[in-house]
């Protein structure tokens, strides 16, 4: 129990806004897009700035109280939400400033990617990011950082120059090349575990029109859709990132569709995705030359917020014919028309010729990520649709790795961090010693200090 006065207190320290049980607002601000999170936070700070988040850190630690960082709130695992605790609402902090000439960004963690996106586009500039608009930068960025300009130009996280940290101990980090490099090191993959990252400086590259949309072949297709898709991903250039997955379209009809987005002269995409869209019978065929404001915009009605989601993801060892057959009878089989799955993303180009401990983001070396990413509406369906997901996973388990992309799995506990962080598991212990011994921060998908380290703390 925080005394009432400590409480008000902190309150009145704020410059941004506070929130709590029964208040105006609170109930909005405790709601993320994973509508199968119900926490409730004792108290909620907006911040507006590094000295709210610095002042929140304070206080959490005086008074030895749980700590949750929302920055988009779109971890499916739920992370940005505590119960009883106080949750760091980063929402709110929206600067960003874009140097033309540089070609770098200075971004804070509230933004959106579709916010972020609008800023750099302007100068015909972007760089990596997520596919959904309404997505925070800060997750997406500190888990890996996966998107449509990833083989070209790599990971949001091979982009980052640099991040300004509050660690545990309430002080704020600058760190980069030449600034606690080891910190800047951990935070690319390492996620939410070394302190609240308040700004990051990302790396930008000349982004124009691109060719990108979908093509739908009937779900009965799905086997020799998928062997397709296959084939064609070995021929992909860099300039292209595709993606496959069985949905359900606006007016009920259940399809399987290979989307992609090419990045490079519009031309030559239209030669480089001939094939694909000249295979076999498509019902539908949605390429074109559009902005890149467009595309990053495309998958957005699908993903609205207040859906009850679950979902199950691990890299493919290697996608077999045994593993495109199992593909082929989980299609089109869920018991949700708003779920995608199983789902695959191509992984290549530049993302994958980066080490896997040169950064902790460490999954570089496999050309697919499946997932099972279950969506609906009602409640009394929770059972059917993670029963659903597990099974779908469990049937492909076979053809996958243990690691995962952290950031498209719900929780799965401490198995599952040390296999999502990989050869890097170590090192990253190591960093969690020196800059959160007490685990202070561990709303993530966590990496545990030593044990031994809190009582050398406290010595």
């Amino acid at each position: 129990m925080i005394p009432e006065s400590a409480m008000q207190k902190f309150r009145e320290s704020l410059r941004g806004q506070s929130l709590c049980p029964g208040e105006q607002g609170y109930d909005a601000a405790r709601a993320i897009p994973n509508a199968m999170i119900d926490r409730r936070p004792a108290i909620i700070a907006r911040c507006t700035g590094a000295a709210d988040v610095i002042a929140c850190v304070r206080f959490a630690r005086e008074h030895d109280v749980l700590v949750s960082v929302r920055g988009g709130g779109h971890s499916v695992a739920g992370k940005s939400v505590c119960d009883g605790g106080l949750m760091i609402d980063m929402s709110g902090m929206k600067g960003i400033r874009v140097d033309p000439a540089r070609r770098t960004v200075r971004a804070e963690t509230g933004l959106t990617l579709g916010e972020f996106d609008r800023e750099t586009q302007a100068f015909g500039l972007a760089t990596t990011l997520g596919v959904v608009s309404k997505t925070g930068i800060a997750g997406l960025t500190l888990g890996g950082g996966w998107g449509h300009l990833h083989a070209k130009y790599g990971l949001a996280v091979d982009n980052v120059i640099g991040a300004d940290v509050v660690t545990a101990d309430g002080r704020l980090l600058t760190a980069n090349a030449s600034e606690n490099e080891d910190l800047f090191w951990g935070v690319r993959g390492g996620g939410g575990n070394f302190g609240v990252v308040t700004s990051l400086e990302y790396r930008l590259h000349e982004v124009g029109p691109v060719l990108g949309g979908a093509v739908f072949h009937p779900v009965a297709n799905t086997k020799e859709v998928v062997r397709f898709f296959r084939e064609f991903a070995q021929t992909c250039p860099d300039e292209l990132v595709i993606q496959a997955t069985p949905l359900t379209t606006p007016d009920g009809v259940t399809v399987f569709a290979i989307a992609g987005c090419y990045c490079g002269s519009l031309s030559e995409g239209e030669k480089v995705l001939k094939p694909l869209r000249a295979f076999g019978s498509p019902v539908a065929d949605l390429f074109g030359a559009i902005s890149y404001l467009q595309m990053q915009t495309m998958f957005d009605p699908f993903f609205p917020p207040g859906r009850l989601t679950y979902v199950k993801s691990n890299f493919v060892r290697a996608l077999s014919d045994e593993a495109l057959e199992t593909i082929a009878e989980y299609a089109g089989k869920s018991p949700s028309p708003y779920t995608f799955g199983p789902f695959l993303e191509h992984w290549h180009g530049a993302a994958t010729r980066v080490g896997p401990t040169e950064t902790a983001f460490p999954h570089r070396q496999y050309s697919y990520n499946f997932f099972a990413w279950s969506n609906w509406v009602n409640s009394s369906e929770s059972e059917k649709n993670i029963q659903w997901t597990r099974a779908c996973w469990e049937a492909l388990r076979p053809f996958l790795v243990e690691g995962s992309y952290g950031n498209y799995v719900s929780d799965e506990g401490d198995a599952f961090a040390r296999a999502a962080y990989g050869p890097n598991y170590e090192r990253l212990i190591a960093l969690k010693n020196k800059y959160d011994p007490t685990n202070f921060f561990r709303m993530n998908h966590n990496i545990k200090p030593s044990q031994a380290a809190p009582a050398a703390m406290s010595a």
